[in-house]
């Protein structure tokens, strides 16, 4: 399905994949992403490995609405022991760093990190890029919609899939010209949406194949199945579970997620459908 470059680590997977989150933040929306301590951060990598994550994205500062940015060196702080204690357990485990800072991604892949994660879409950070070109891991540039200093602010409804498409050709040539390999897209599921931009996404999730690139789909239990549901974060596994199964019938090729089990079973059924 598709190959990554991770630092030299040759990376091919024939089928979509999970990845797994683990939040080194004490604010994070979910709370049960989040870890306390390098035990529970061990704990959860190991349980997500079992249950079949492929990638393990750690990050230090959430990106919910609200949420207090923190500096790079108070990033660094939470990632890098979280990462060394991870590769330490786990060797073979495939870690992204979930950051817009240029710096905490080098200091993260110097502890064994090989995938960048930005949110931003390398628009925060000017030294981004041309970072991840050197670090030579696959980056992930996600579409918000908004602009660098309120990620959420919604973009015009009528235009949700245009304006994605559009945002990634410019981005994807942008990183290109920076030297970077492989670019994963992310459509933003949440960032600078509104509700009904969220679910127009997930609608038209294939016409994203055009770019011919990764696809990574990141729903897992976001405040725009829950409201829909009248529930909570905690309550909104089976909503995930649905938008998921729907993102992988039309390309996702990476679930971003909080329940690794789950995921890898809606893969393995849709797998089963779509057999010859």
């Amino acid at each position: 399905m598709f190959t990554l470059n991770c630092n030299g680590r040759l990376i091919k997977w024939e089928q979509p994949v999970v990845m797994g989150i683990i939040n080194a933040t004490p604010d994070s929306f979910h709370s049960g992403s989040r870890v306390e301590n390098i035990a529970e951060a061990i704990q959860k990598a190991g349980e997500m490995l079992e249950n079949g994550a492929s990638i393990l994205d750690i990050g230090g500062q959430s990106t919910r609405p609200g949420s207090d940015k923190i500096g790079p060196e108070s990033e660094i702080d939470r990632v890098v022991p979280v990462i060394e204690a991870v590769v330490k357990h786990f060797p073979e485990a495939i870690i992204s760093i979930d950051t817009y800072s240029a710096a905490v991604a080098r200091i993260a892949v110097k502890a064994g990190a090989v995938i960048v994660n930005d949110v931003s879409a390398g628009l925060t950070d000017e030294n981004m890029l041309d970072t991840v070109a050197l670090l030579k891991t696959p980056y992930i540039c996600m579409h918000h919609g908004g602009d660098v200093t309120d990620l959420h602010r919604p973009m015009a409804e009528n235009q949700t899939m245009k304006s994605i498409i559009d945002f990634f050709i410019e981005r994807i040539d942008v990183c290109k010209s920076a030297g970077i390999k492989d670019v994963i897209i992310d459509p933003g599921f949440g960032f600078g949406k509104t509700l009904k931009a969220n679910f127009e996404l997930i609608k038209d999730l294939s016409q994203l194949k055009i770019l011919g690139k990764p696809i990574l789909l990141g729903v897992s239990r976001k405040s725009s199945i829950y409201k829909s549901l009248g529930g909570t974060p905690e309550t909104a596994l089976n909503g995930t579970t649905v938008l998921n199964t729907f993102g992988l019938m039309h390309g996702a090729n990476i679930l971003r997620v909080h329940d690794v089990k789950e995921a890898m079973e809606a893969i393995h059924l849709v797998g089963l459908i779509n057999a010859e």
